[in-house]
């Protein structure tokens, strides 16, 4: 039923100093007073690191088989030969190695890119990836060894790669001469008195 003029007029007296509420500011998906769950930041920093893995691409399906004795290898431009002829040798000291005996092919994929990732972060420039020959595996099938010779050349830090002599693990095993930091680099330069030059690989 609409109201009279005068009960219109008697609510508009009323309502004179009402103001609206202003709204408050939210932050979409999170209550105001929500705080941080015990583990909330280990789950989002473990979910950072795993973004940070699937960054690379490596992929984990329709790899080409490679045989269990067979020598595996890759050379990027501008590695030079005799750099790569003592790789191919074991002549480096190895400074970190990689064990990926018993895992999957998703589980191997986020090992050696956070590997590599560390390598780079402690400026490691020889090291040994031990991947297997797919003995323990029921089809005899060197799956990990076929995937890590796939993803090996996919990764920008990684400059060469070999297969390992008997002492280091064989064909089971790989050298892996990774990329020298631009840190590394620049105290090299430092050593020799240079204050710029053609960067090194």
């Amino acid at each position: 039923m609409p109201m009279s003029d005068d009960e219109a007029d008697l609510f508009l007296n009323e309502m004179a100093d009402v103001r609206p509420l202003a709204p408050e500011p939210r932050i979409a998906g999170r209550s105001r007073t929500e705080k941080e769950a015990p583990g909330m930041l280990y789950r989002r920093e473990a979910a950072q690191r795993l973004t940070q893995v699937e960054e690379i691409h490596l992929p984990t399906t329709f790899v080409d088989h490679v045989r269990p004795e067979a020598v595996i290898s890759f050379r990027r431009d501008g590695v030079q030969l005799g750099v790569y002829r003592r790789l191919q040798r074991g002549a480096y000291e190895i400074e970190a190695t990689l064990d990926l005996h018993g895992l999957t092919v998703e589980e191997a994929r986020e090992a050696v890119c956070r590997f590599i990732k560390d390598c780079m972060r402690y400026d490691v420039r020889s090291a040994l990836i031990s991947h297997g020959k797919g003995q323990r595996n029921k089809d005899k099938i060197p799956l990990l060894k076929s995937f890590v010779a796939r993803w090996l050349p996919m990764i920008p830090e990684v400059m060469a790669f070999h297969s390992a002599q008997k002492w280091h693990g064989g064909a089971g095993a790989v050298y892996v001469l990774l990329k020298k930091s631009e840190r590394a680099k620049e105290v090299t330069r430092e050593r020799l008195g240079l204050s710029s030059g053609k960067p090194e690989c």
